[in-house]
């Protein structure tokens, strides 16, 4: 059993940074990869980019690659997400989950926990 929840999210201006985190219970929180995703009313929930077991491998979409970047404390539980040059688009929930998976995949089904999702809001 996981536990997520996230934080950090909030309204900026559009060419800032904002890191969210999520922060993990359970005992098993090392034996699972943990991916960000974000969802906008209307359309489907959007893999961004994920870590795997103890931070080994992570990947990202190619809508934010170069820009957002993951990483993982595992003494602390907590998964971040740093997101650079924000922009107006990026608005949205963002949500991270976790998967039992070895590396995170972009399929949502494989992810058995979710937190509640923080709101980022970027204005221009």
């Amino acid at each position: 059993q996981v536990q997520l929840v996230e934080s950090g999210g909030g309204s900026v201006q559009a060419g800032d940074s904002l890191t969210i985190s999520c922060v993990a219970s359970g005992r098993t929180f090392g034996a699972h990869s943990v991916g960000w995703f974000r969802q906008t009313p209307g359309k489907e929930r959007e893999f961004l980019g994920g870590v795997g077991w103890r931070g080994t491998h992570t990947n990202y979409a190619e809508s934010v690659k170069g820009r957002f970047n993951i990483s993982r404390d595992e003494a602390k539980k907590t998964v971040y997400l740093q997101m650079n040059s924000l922009e107006p688009e990026d608005t949205a929930v963002y949500y991270c989950a976790a998967s039992a998976s070895t590396v995170p995949s972009s399929r949502k089904e494989l992810y058995r926990y979710w937190g509640q999702g923080t709101q980022v809001s970027v204005s221009s």
